[in-house]
């Protein structure tokens, strides 16, 4: 149903205290995300194994997870620790006794699960460029009621703009033009490579400087906007994570090195949120029409990268179904559309 063996962006960092824990329904499976008194993150499927309760409904000292009904506790490892109902003479060998554990990660202010079949390392996820361990200066989330699919074909749809996202900060009908951009493969996806930002974007003239754009999409759902404008860098990393068949959530975290820009933060906030609800608005819009299974269309050239997204989806679940590697179908190319 949901691709395997890749990274989801989980939550932002900062809404994960230490000795705190918390509980999410990802791909369709409870999970429990906790931080240790160490700082560091862990993830266990939110289900005690005893009597099926879940666990986050019990305690956290910062090291162990306590089931509230029988007091079973449980490592960051996922390996119970204690079962308070057991005698001294009674051989019951509790490390036997396990909570599936998920790959996770904190990166550059955000928290990562790995879903995934392999027990192997499953190496890094999505990482922004030119910022180091730098954390966003602004996150944002909404709730899509749609499957993934949708929301992630709507994240690299080039032609909605004027229509979805028209404002006076933003776009207008009036500013459709044709634009020209190249592409090429990159890993788990393709880039729309570096270019001027497109002039019917208001926003982009306030940052100032020389700017140039750099736009790329990964499997399952990360797509990283990187502007540099004179010396400093911009970076919009949206990340889409499905909740279940019909949910979605889409995750916005903004990065930028300009310091004049952390101080308008809480008026740049209902902007973020804005642009959101404008993508989300019509997503339950498209669901009254969806409901009755009609046949989709996608044209060339503003809907390749939709294609792109399907066939890379096709040549994931493949490569993962015959133990191959995995081959990217993009091919570099120019595409062209009026947006």
């Amino acid at each position: 149903m949901f691709l395997r063996n890749l990274w989801y962006f989980a939550m932002p960092g900062r809404d994960l205290k230490r000795g705190a824990m918390t509980a999410k329904l990802l791909l369709g499976e409870p999970v429990l995300i906790a931080r240790g008194g160490d700082g560091a993150p862990f993830a266990l499927r939110d289900i005690c194994p005893h009597r099926g309760i879940p666990l986050s409904h019990g305690a956290f000292d910062g090291k162990e997870v306590e089931c509230c009904y029988h007091g079973w506790r449980f490592g960051g490892d996922g390996r119970c620790t204690a079962i308070p109902s057991l005698v001294p003479d009674q051989k019951f060998n509790i490390e036997r006794v396990k909570v599936a554990r998920y790959p996770c990660r904190e990166v550059q202010g955000n928290i990562w699960v790995y879903f995934g079949d392999e027990t192997g390392d499953p190496g890094d996820p999505p990482i922004v460029p030119e910022l180091g361990d730098r954390a966003p200066g602004m996150n944002e989330a909404m709730t899509f009621p749609c499957h993934v699919d949708h929301a992630v074909v709507g994240l690299m749809d080039p032609a909605h703009g004027p229509f979805v996202h028209q404002s006076w900060w933003w776009r207008s009908r009036r500013s459709i033009h044709e634009k020209s951009k190249a592409f090429g493969p990159s890993p788990r996806g393709f880039t729309m490579l570096r270019h001027p930002p497109s002039s019917n974007s208001a926003a982009y003239r306030l940052l100032g400087g020389e700017m140039t754009t750099e736009i790329s999409f990964q499997l399952p759902g990360v797509r990283i906007e990187h502007i540099r404008a004179g010396k400093h860098v911009l970076c919009n990393l949206t990340a889409v994570t499905p909740v279940s068949d019909t949910e979605t959530v889409v995750h916005n975290a903004i990065y930028w090195t300009q310091p004049w820009l952390t101080p308008l933060k809480p008026l740049l906030a209902p902007f973020a949120r804005a642009f959101l609800k404008q993508d989300r608005d019509v997503v339950v819009m498209q669901q009254e029409g969806l409901r009755h299974n009609p046949n989709l269309m996608l044209i060339n050239d503003a809907d390749v990268q939709a294609k792109w997204y399907y066939q890379l989806k096709d040549a994931w679940q493949k490569a993962g179904a015959d133990g191959q590697p995995f081959e990217n179908p993009v091919k570099a190319q120019e595409l062209r559309w009026r947006s």
